[in-house]
């Protein structure tokens, strides 16, 4: 570390490398692809008067198949410095598999939509995108899977997170009518 006035030039900041660093993470995220990147957390610097000489942060990555996942994981890891005399060290790897869409998904859905529709509510095909679940690890071992058949709502993970109230009473008979037909 340096002084932030008197040694300025003696130091290195890894809180002006971990930016570059971010921008080219986050400029990954490929909509074509249903792969998304996400810097969420970051951290670093000892005092304000202390040329940064260590940042941390973390990265949330979202794929649609596995094949994609490991193209995206050997990307990140593979991460090297910009700037001079600054090291990168990436850790960490995919910690659960892609959901992806298979035969035996669309055929639970199909059953899915036939139900909801028998109690009245229409249930919408929803485009594959980089959700995690515990569903991720069923539907990876070839059991038909079937994730975001929650109620109806917004703002998820934030304090504006709502569900609406008339949706429960349909989603749990769907869920209980889904069930007898194992």
């Amino acid at each position: 570390p340096a002084h932030a006035g008197s040694r300025h030039q003696d130091g290195r900041s890894a809180i002006r490398e971990a930016a570059r660093q971010i921008l080219r993470v986050e400029d990954m995220t490929d909509y074509a692809r249903g792969t998304t990147t996400t810097v969420s957390k970051i951290g670093g610097g000892t005092a304000i008067n202390v040329v940064p000489h260590e940042c941390r942060f973390a990265i949330d990555l979202r794929v649609t198949n596995m094949a994609e996942g490991g193209r995206m994981e050997a990307d990140l890891l593979g991460l090297t410095a910009i700037g001079p005399d600054v090291a990168v060290e990436v850790s960490g790897g995919i910690n659960r598999p892609a959901y992806e869409r298979s035969e035996g998904v669309g055929q639970l859905f199909h059953t899915a939509r036939a139900t909801a529709a028998e109690i009245g509510f229409a249930l919408d095909e929803v485009p594959m995108v980089g959700g995690g679940s515990d569903g991720n690890f069923t539907a990876a071992l070839g059991i038909p899977t079937l994730d975001g058949l929650g109620v109806d709502g917004d703002g998820a993970h934030t304090l504006d997170e709502y569900c609406v109230l008339s949706s429960i009473e349909p989603r749990r008979q769907l869920i209980a009518k889904l069930l007898e037909t194992l």
